[in-house]
């Protein structure tokens, strides 16, 4: 009956469209109320959710890509892509799939990829005679990949919600499986822009190219910095994600100068409005999943999916289908707190590595925020593009073919993951 309870009214809530956070804490508190625990223990729970080291890096990371955002990194990493592969058939889409990658070692979020990149790129695309659909699907693809680029603070949240998963290991080990999907996107693009004749690049003229690649150089510094900062053990994450912020932070204010540092408090209310959905998040996911613990859900669905089949494969696409699923109808970052103790015990039963599983759980969901009918990253894009949810979606139906063939081989060949972290001893 507390099961019932605790995941019943949990969807209850949601259908009735009540936000997430509050959704966790209400049903949490029915349960605890049915059970008759005492809640200082789920008070507990929500406070020890917030305790940790590791989640001090989220503010820098989220405050890093404001900052960059805000300072016109993204139009530089457009034009230093553009120097880079502009001048092909189809160059102008191949030069958004790019610049995302670049924009996703900074910002570690789809939606700011998205309304970052795609707001510059989208409008340009369509006005040099790309298909409207064509220009909003390469974006907001390309984007979804951006969230295996470290740093990504969605590694953060997970390595919270599996008890402590190395981020550094996750970080690199989302690396290869990210670039290898952008480099997936980047020949189904160049393929289609082929068969339907897009135009050409435009060629730089090269004395304007040592400038370009200068400045986005400049900017691309900041993920080397915390990137180099945890491979090479100098610093933790936290350490590198706050001197990668004050690298952003002097490049934006001092070197770049688009814009006054009065744009500081602009930044950091953005800031700390996000940080305040994420951290409440975390909290109210802490007491959901004590609770789960206490109930047994986790062993109950573990016990189930390996009864429906004993082949290891078979239970690993299983986890792959509901993760995708799951991905259709909610966030990332709520489900990675959700699913995470539900499903990793599920995983490391048939002996998936947490960090593989980190990485299949962030793919999936990532395919997730373009799919409808709640994908945040696919209603931002139309939006941006000015076309309907329909179109958008028919329109990424190859881009969707591609993501699930790389979902598949790095869930299915754990080396794709594991082998960057195990070289480099994360």
């Amino acid at each position: 009956m507390g099961v019932v309870i605790l995941i019943g009214s949990f969807l209850l809530m949601l259908i009735f469209r009540i936000p997430i956070a509050l959704s966790l804490i209400l049903s949490s508190l029915a349960t605890g109320l049915y059970m008759e625990l005492d809640l200082s223990a789920l008070i507990q729970q929500m406070v020890g959710g917030l305790n940790s080291f590791s989640l001090l890096a989220i503010p820098f990371f989220v405050l890093a890509g404001e900052i960059m955002n805000e300072g016109g990194i993204s139009r530089r990493l457009i034009n230093l892509s553009n120097v880079i592969i502009g001048k092909i058939r189809g160059g102008l889409a191949l030069v958004n799939v790019l610049a995302s990658t670049f924009f996703g070692g900074i910002s570690g979020s789809a939606i700011a990829d998205t309304s970052s990149v795609g707001s510059v790129m989208i409008p340009m695309m369509k006005k040099q005679g790309y298909d409207s659909g064509f220009s909003v699907a390469t974006t907001i693809s390309s984007s979804a990949q951006g969230v295996l680029i470290p740093p990504s603070h969605n590694m953060i949240i997970y390595s919270t919600a599996a008890g402590g998963v190395s981020v550094g290991a996750l970080f690199m080990g989302g690396l290869v499986p990210g670039l290898l999907l952008g480099l997936a996107l980047m020949v189904i693009v160049y393929i289609l822009s082929v068969k339907r004749n897009y135009p050409k690049g435009e060629v730089v003229e090269k004395k304007d190219v040592p400038g370009i690649v200068w400045e986005g150089l400049l900017g691309l510094l900041t993920a080397v910095i915390i990137l180099g900062g945890i491979i090479s053990g100098f610093f933790t994450v936290t350490e590198s994600a706050a001197i990668g912020t004050l690298y952003a932070f002097i490049i934006t204010f001092f070197v770049f100068r688009d814009i006054g540092i009065s744009r500081m408090g602009i930044i950091l209310q953005r800031t700390f409005k996000t940080l305040a959905m994420v951290l409440f998040l975390i909290a109210a996911s802490s007491a959901f999943g004590w609770l789960l613990a206490l109930l047994r859900v986790p062993a109950m669905v573990s016990d189930g999916l390996i009864s429906i089949s004993p082949n290891d494969i078979v239970t690993v696409l299983m986890i792959v289908l509901i993760l995708l699923l799951l991905g259709m109808i909610m966030d990332m970052a709520p489900l990675i707190l959700i699913a995470t103790p539900i499903l990793l015990p599920v995983a490391t039963s048939v002996g998936m590595d947490p960090v593989h599983f980190g990485v299949v759980m962030i793919l999936c969901l990532g395919i997730g925020l373009i799919t409808p009918p709640v994908g945040t990253v696919l209603f931002v894009g139309s939006s941006i593009g000015r076309i309907s949810i329909e179109q958008t979606t028919k329109a990424l139906l190859p881009f969707y073919s591609i993501m699930i063939v790389m979902l598949l081989i790095v869930a299915l060949v754990p080396s794709v993951v594991l082998w960057l972290p195990d070289i480099l001893g994360q």
